[in-house]
């Protein structure tokens, strides 16, 4: 069955960074395409990033251009989000998942941005 593993998440200060990764399993991976979203409390869940299958279209929130790249490596079913400069704002849980209409998520890993 489809499994979706973030991590990477955690504490950081404002203007510093993370990677967050997301596992991919049970689907063949490098046939679809990837996305973040991140949900900050009492928001609603919004898209961060997009990533095509083969990993050449991309595209990104207004909020994030130019802090964050999404990239995926096919051979390890992985997918990255790499969060520069992060802001109290970049506050939520994030979640992967598979394409931008499916309903495979993964359980999320929360970053918090706070000095």
């Amino acid at each position: 069955q489809v499994h979706l593993a973030e991590s990477g998440g955690g504490l950081v200060q404002p203007g510093g960074s993370l990677r967050l990764s997301c596992a991919a399993s049970g689907f063949t991976f490098d046939m679809y395409s990837m996305s973040w979203y991140r949900q900050a409390p009492g928001k609603e869940r919004e898209l961060v990033a997009y990533l095509s299958s083969g990993g050449g279209v991309t595209s990104y929130a207004d909020s994030v251009k130019g802090r964050f790249t999404i990239s995926r490596d096919n051979a390890k079913k992985t997918m990255y989000l790499q969060m520069n400069s992060l802001k109290l704002e970049d506050t939520a849980v994030y979640y992967c998942r598979r394409g931008t209409d499916s309903a495979f998520w993964g359980q999320g890993t929360q970053v918090t941005v706070s000095s």
